[in-house]
């Protein structure tokens, strides 16, 4: 088993003046956030954009279905899809987490896929939404010069475009290039389930019926739900579940709504199954999640 380093210092020593406060904060760059926690945590559904995540110290661990995805300073995240999922996180005041998150942009993604000779490539039959891949030498270069830029303002203003394209160039000669393409195209059983998750993040919070779904897909209704499942791992039902638990989880945790309001601004019409599902999610009554609670 390869020796997985405990933290890439040099990735650290440049997270460090950037790190604000605990959880993500927004760089000088559009779209890459640096993260910070010294709080270990058990795992706890979230939900992530579309992106590349990298742990310079501490460590993580995501949940989805069946399968384990670790993310730490030998391996690093590929997610393409906003799914739900469960992470662990690793950290203490001792050793903090402290990891960097890239925003996959479609349309830099669509220019670099073009310039690397991909957008023919054939469509592949297995691909996953969410892949952890191990850092080598080139994606760690990448990455060392996108902290130093953000280290520099006028620097970042100037490069840090070029300097995501480099971090994306990187993934897209790894591993996860299938994935990555499969987001760009037009047709393909994982384009349709990507055109409804896509479809389901705008309406999330108006009556949806699992016809309805089948047809943007443009699918049958079985075959519909079993590359639902196979790309998500959750059945439809489920799935818009728990986009909706977790956008009112936000909305709660903002303090800017009460309990009834969140839900009823995520779809929910019963206060009170809300609550009983939310608490089945979570593990925590929503009351208990307010601000100043």
């Amino acid at each position: 088993m390869a020796h997985i380093p405990a933290c890439r210092e040099d990735l650290v020593q440049l997270l460090q003046p950037l790190i604000r406060q605990e959880g993500f904060q927004s760089t000088a760059v559009d779209g890459v956030h640096v993260v910070s926690s010294i709080y270990g945590c058990q795992r706890n559904p979230m939900i992530y954009d579309p992106g590349i995540f990298i742990v310079a110290q501490g460590r993580k661990i995501g949940y989805l279905g069946e399968n384990r995805y670790h993310y730490d300073p030998g391996n690093y995240l590929v997610q393409t899809l906003p799914l739900p999922f469960e992470c662990e996180t690793f950290a203490s005041p001792q050793m903090p987490m402290m990891g960097l998150a890239v925003l996959i942009d479609p349309v830099m993604l669509s220019e670099l896929v073009a310039q690397m000779g991909y957008s023919h490539h054939p469509e592949q039959a297995d691909v996953e939404p969410m892949a952890s891949v191990p850092m080598n030498a080139s994606m760690h270069q990448a990455v060392l010069r996108l902290l130093q830029t953000l280290n520099d303002p006028l620097e970042a203003r100037v490069l840090g475009s070029a300097r995501v394209r480099e971090v994306l160039y990187e993934v897209l000669r790894g591993p996860c290039s299938g994935a990555l393409l499969q987001l760009l195209r037009q047709q393909g059983n994982f384009s349709r389930i990507v055109h409804v998750l896509s479809y389901l993040h705008r309406h999330y919070n108006q009556p949806l019926e699992i016809e309805q779904l089948a047809r943007e897909a443009n699918m049958s209704l079985s075959t519909f739900h079993l590359h639902f499942k196979n790309v998500t791992c959750s059945s439809p039902l489920q799935y818009l579940k728990r986009i909706r638990l977790l956008k009112a989880r936000q909305l709660i945790m903002q303090g800017e709504n009460n309990v009834s309001t969140a839900a009823m601004a995520v779809g929910y019409e019963s206060p009170s199954q809300f609550s009983r599902e939310y608490k089945r999610y979570f593990g925590a009554a929503p009351r208990s999640e307010r601000v100043g609670a």
